[in-house]
């Protein structure tokens, strides 16, 4: 009972703190002209001449041109900050500050093939106290899908991470085989580094793109056309411009017409990664739970347990559980180290009277084997492009 109480007193004594510290913070963004002068200090980094010559162009440009380029300049520094919702945004009334994003670095092992065994299955531990305000309370936890961290949802919501439909898709799925990717998690751009991340942004500012604005067809097909030409100084053939409308149309899901600026992000980021780092590069950006998905998606097919799968097989992988989670078909009751294919005769597959997509099996003989090592750099691509929440697939397997 000493124990107990002792614990109680603790979370109450953090629980309090956690609440000065935020009126605090609150406090200090009433104070808009230090606010402001503080920003100044620490996100703009280029030369005094550079700053000379933006006052001349603001200048020039007349009395509506100022707002305009502020607010321009707003959103490609939060774009380069991997910041996903301005305080401007949303009241910020008893919220608290949004984390502020370190990118990633290169090391110089990344290159090299990780050793992740199919024999060899890894314990997944979550967090134990909510990533935001470092308090336990058990049960009212929410994990993660992609990574160890857990949330309260009322943390969330103050932080400006929940809003509208959100959270109830947060409570509904987090404790269930498809899972809730938290704020780290679902922005694929935080997985670039400052170096990627300025190519990104400087062949979105090559191509007129704006951050924050939604994309139509023709405004995508235009983008891709402009990127293909200044990368190998040729149009685009008619093959590709097809396999680029199809990639629309998977960011399209609810067929509105233009896709979002997040999933548009998204696409691109794990496009950028495919670019510039190679497959064993990308195979250490998988956590252990990716790593357990995928041994449960390939084990399900080995059936014979020779540690070799049909090409045909990891391709139907790659268009069914890879590109995302089928959420009709899960249930709370369903184990979360459970992620793999579902079988056709599983609880899961009659509900509804749905079934899921089969994956049907192929005769090894009759096409090339694939390995375990072959699996994970062929499909590493798309289990991070599963990542965030949106019903937007981010990386349109081919056909």
């Amino acid at each position: 009972m000493g124990v107990l109480m002792s614990r109680r007193q603790t979370v109450e004594r953090v629980q309090k703190v956690s609440l000065a510290v935020s009126a605090f913070k609150d406090g200090l963004r009433e104070q808009p002209s230090t606010r402001r002068r503080a920003e100044a200090g620490t996100s703009r980094q280029g030369t005094l001449e550079q700053e000379v010559q933006e006052g001349e162009e603001e200048a020039s440009a007349g009395p509506s041109q100022p707002e305009e380029s502020s607010a321009s300049k707003a959103a490609w520094e939060r774009l380069r900050d991997g910041r996903g919702v301005e305080p401007e945004e949303f009241d910020r009334a008893n919220r608290f500050t949004p984390p502020a994003f370190i990118r990633p670095k290169r090391e110089l092992h990344d290159d090299e093939p990780p050793d992740i065994s199919l024999e060899q299955r890894e314990q997944i531990l979550n967090d134990e106290m909510c990533e935001i305000c470092e308090v336990w309370t058990a049960e009212s936890l929410f994990p993660c899908r992609i990574c160890h961290r857990v949330y309260h949802d009322g943390c969330l919501r103050r932080m400006g991470y929940l809003q509208k439909d959100s959270t109830v898709e947060v409570t509904e799925t987090a404790h269930t085989e498809t899972g809730w990717s938290c704020y780290y998690c679902d922005n694929l751009n935080l997985l670039l580094t400052e170096e990627e991340m300025y190519s990104l942004m400087e062949t979105l500012k090559n191509c007129k793109i704006i951050p924050g604005t939604c994309l139509t067809l023709d405004d995508f097909l235009h983008y891709k056309h402009l990127v293909h030409k200044q990368q190998f100084e040729r149009p685009m053939a008619e093959a590709q411009e097809e396999q680029a409308a199809l990639q629309f149309n998977a960011l399209d899901p609810d067929k509105k017409g233009h896709i979002e600026w997040q999933d548009f992000l998204s696409h691109e980021s794990i496009q950028l990664l495919q670019k510039l780092r190679p497959q064993n590069a990308l195979l250490r950006l998988l956590t252990p739970k990716e790593r357990e998905r995928a041994r449960a998606a390939f084990l399900a097919l080995d059936q014979d347990n020779d540690g070799f799968i049909g090409e045909g097989e990891c391709r139907q992988v790659r268009h069914t559980w890879f590109r995302k989670h089928q959420k009709e078909l899960l249930s709370c009751n369903v184990s979360i180290s459970h992620v793999g294919p579902i079988s056709e005769g599983s609880p899961a597959s009659s509900r509804n009277g749905k079934s899921p997509e089969k994956i049907l099996p192929a005769t090894k003989q009759e096409e090339a084997s694939i390995d375990w090592p072959s699996f994970l750099r062929e499909n590493v691509a798309y289990i991070l492009a599963a990542r965030p929440n949106s019903a937007a697939l981010h990386l349109q397997p081919p056909a």
